[in-house]
């Protein structure tokens, strides 16, 4: 089988960061990285859960919603991947990244979509550890720009 672009990424040099992962059709795919690969411990499942919940619930509010695809967790638990229509622009995804972040680190109440009606896994959950997530990737993609969303090569 041929080997899928995700696979292709030296995944010994990347840093955190948010990176063009591929452009298919009308999508655009982003690479949140908030671990080094193999490097750094991988986030615990509830907080990742957390942030997942309390991130999309954000951009589908936002005002670019029409534009938001997906936003979910890697299975390495290394980050995350966003997607959204091509007519977003990079610069406006990075910025709509960076809101969500604050947004999620600064978050107070309850956790969207935590109920058992709305949620298939809804007791793994880690506020604390979502925001402490949010507030880190928020300083590393604090001054990030359009032109540092290529992955770095060796």
């Amino acid at each position: 089988m041929k080997k899928i672009a995700s696979f292709t990424i030296d995944h010994t040099i990347l840093p955190q960061g948010m990176y063009l992962s591929r452009t298919d059709a009308n999508t655009v795919t982003y690479d949140i990285r908030t671990r080094r690969p193999n490097v750094e411990e991988v986030m615990s499942n509830g907080a990742i859960h957390t942030l997942e919940h309390l991130f999309a619930t954000f951009v589908r509010n936002s005002d670019v919603a029409d534009k938001i695809v997906y936003f979910g967790p890697m299975g390495c638990r290394t980050g995350f991947y966003f997607i959204t229509l091509d007519t977003l622009s990079k610069s406006g995804a990075i910025a709509l990244t960076r809101s969500a972040l604050k947004f999620c680190a600064e978050f107070t109440g309850e956790i969207p979509g935590v109920s058992a009606e709305e949620c298939g896994n809804y007791r793994d959950h880690d506020l604390k550890g979502a925001k402490e997530e949010a507030a880190k990737m928020y300083e590393v993609l604090f001054d990030w720009t359009a032109d540092k969303l290529a992955y770095p090569k060796k």
